[in-house]
């Protein structure tokens, strides 16, 4: 692993927090062989903004669905750090938010979101008020009777986002959610996820491919190894919030992306 200098500036922008969730030297090895992590450890502090960036094929999207609980690893622990003890995974609420919206075509926006709640057995006029309440968050409540096939892009990754955020999640886990949008788009939503982020005090864990993205999003910042996956580096990012336009085009936002994607090279090669 690869600590940045003390001398590079690179600082956590609030004291260390408290973890969440930790995976403790996990190993994942697929039936057919695939390797995809090797002794990989990470703690995600409580409400943090946490990014998993690395090359295709690492392992981030793998870490994820074993944070998720959708996952068993092959080796090491999941360890939880709120109280509940080790056997209480359905009690916790964590949100996904995948690569693709993955809604149902054919129902509304309403009856997506409700889907959590529903397999929880939430009745659909009990799910009504978190329901709304959480498109409201993404500013789609007046769409709830629409159909994904009358939203665009963006929207359609907003009902996904509203989706995660129905139950309340303490987790929020993201697998590159922006990465099929343009940039415009992605710029948006990137601010209107850190917006909602601060109100509320999730955990978030976001895995990309984009120096630039984490950079702009993070607290802090794991690169991965080429697979199987292994910390290489762990940077924080100590601009504090909100961050808007000005800090994209500032010398500080360009020297993190510099140190990020030195990292990120480097440890394709490691």
């Amino acid at each position: 692993m690869i600590a940045p200098p003390e001398t590079d500036g690179i600082r956590q922008q609030r004291p260390a927090l408290s973890p969440l969730v930790s995976l403790r030297s996990v190993s994942k090895t697929f039936d057919n062989g695939t390797e995809a992590l090797r002794g990989f450890s990470l703690d995600a502090g409580k409400g943090q903004f946490l990014s998993l960036l690395g090359p295709s094929g690492c392992g981030k999207s793998t870490a994820l669905r074993i944070l998720a609980g959708l996952a068993e690893p092959s080796g090491g622990t999941v360890e939880w750090h709120d109280g509940l003890g080790p056997a209480s995974l359905g009690k916790r609420e964590i949100g996904f938010v995948f690569q693709e919206p993955t809604l149902m075509p054919w129902a509304s926006v309403f009856d997506n979101v409700w889907l959590p709640l529903r397999l929880k057995g939430v009745a659909r006029a009990a799910a009504r008020d978190p329901i709304i309440e959480s498109l409201a968050m993404v500013g789609l409540e007046s769409f709830a009777e629409s159909y994904p096939r009358e939203l665009s892009g963006g929207m359609r990754m907003r009902v996904s986002i509203a989706r995660a955020l129905v139950t309340r999640p303490q987790l929020l886990l993201m697998d590159e959610p922006f990465a099929a949008l343009d940039e415009i788009t992605r710029f948006r939503l990137n601010d209107e996820l850190l917006s909602l982020w601060q109100k509320f005090g999730w955990t978030v864990v976001f895995v990309t491919h984009s120096v630039f993205e984490s950079v702009y999003l993070s607290e802090r910042i794991v690169v991965m190894t080429a697979r199987p996956g292994r910390t290489h580096a762990d940077i924080a990012i100590e601009k504090p919030y909100p961050r808007s336009e000005a800090f994209r085009l500032s010398p500080a936002y360009n020297d993190h992306c510099r140190q990020v994607s030195d990292a990120l090279h480097a440890g394709m090669e490691s």
